[in-house]
């Protein structure tokens, strides 16, 4: 039988890899390794167990994961399980080794599902309240500035809810029920969607952005501090959310976040409405942003 190893040919030996040893001191994952502590979420999470099935993937594990998905940008969660092995650091980062076996890529979806948005949240959060007490945060100065996302959705399952013949249809109605739910069960602040005329069937949190080409997109709108360039402060919202509402908000998330009341914002002309002037002034908040209807008259 073709690859059974007879006794004539020679045996093939691997020595075992000590991965520690392999990674440099000054390698990115060794230096987060070393400074955030990934077992906070058994605590965060443990509620969303049971006592009986199978023994699970350690959350700490699928965190890393998570994490590694976003800081090497990798296209989906089936490659990055098919990279895993190929990769001494990555293997190293999870606490795997040469022969550990990879578990199937569903397991991060059912993680997300499972755990909910505020866990990644309190993720977040930690991190930043590190980077503050490293004192790479400054807090006072913060830019904020947002960017598109594409959705993974078809532009082919965008309907018009306007339209009878959709009204009429069953699916519609279950998709009513969908959007009522998410609506009520939310527990922090939600946006407004500009467009409510047109949705997806299969991602109705997406907006229709029409910027060339129109597309399905989410928009994640962010607040950056001015010494180290960290985050401080982030929302995801729809593709088509006027990105100057969102300017309030991420100003208190940074409060909320860092303990530090911002003194500046600046930002670009499409943040500079009356509201988010008035909003500053009254804040005590220096606002360094065009007037938007210097742009627009």
């Amino acid at each position: 039988m073709m690859g059974e190893q007879t006794e004539h040919q020679p045996k093939i030996f691997y020595p075992h890899l000590n991965l520690e040893q392999r990674i440099p001191r000054a390698h990115l994952l060794r230096r987060i390794q070393e400074q955030i502590d990934f077992n906070f979420i058994y605590g965060e999470v443990r509620d969303t167990y049971g006592n009986n099935g199978n023994v699970s993937i350690p959350p700490a594990v699928i965190l890393k994961m998570m994490l590694l998905l976003v800081l090497y940008n990798v296209r989906s969660e089936r490659e990055l399980m098919e990279t895993i092995p190929m990769r001494l650091d990555w293997l190293w980062f999870l606490g795997y080794d040469i022969d550990s076996e990879v578990p199937d890529h569903s397991v991060l979806s059912k993680a997300r599902a499972r755990w909910g948005v505020e866990a990644f949240r309190r993720f977040f959060e930690r991190v930043v309240w590190q980077c503050v007490e490293g004192g790479l945060v400054d807090g006072s100065k913060i830019f904020v500035d947002s960017s598109l996302v594409g959705a993974n959705a078809s532009n082919n399952s965008v309907i018009d809810v306007r339209s009878l013949k959709v009204q009429l249809q069953e699916g519609y109605k279950e998709l009513e029920a969908r959007l009522e739910e998410k609506s009520e069960s939310t527990t922090r602040r939600y946006y407004v969607k500009e467009n409510n005329r047109y949705i997806s069937t299969t991602d109705p949190d997406a907006g229709i952005v029409n910027r060339g080409k129109p597309r399905l997109s989410y928009q994640v709108h962010r607040a950056v501090d001015g010494r180290s360039e960290v985050i401080t402060a982030t929302e995801t919202t729809s593709g088509d959310v006027n990105e100057a509402h969102e300017l309030v908000a991420l100003l208190e998330d940074h409060h909320l976040t860092t303990g530090i009341r911002a003194e500046t914002v600046v930002a670009d002309s499409k943040y500079g409405t009356v509201e988010n002037f008035l909003a500053c002034h009254d804040r005590g908040v220096e606002a360094h942003m065009p007037d938007l209807k210097e742009f627009t008259s």
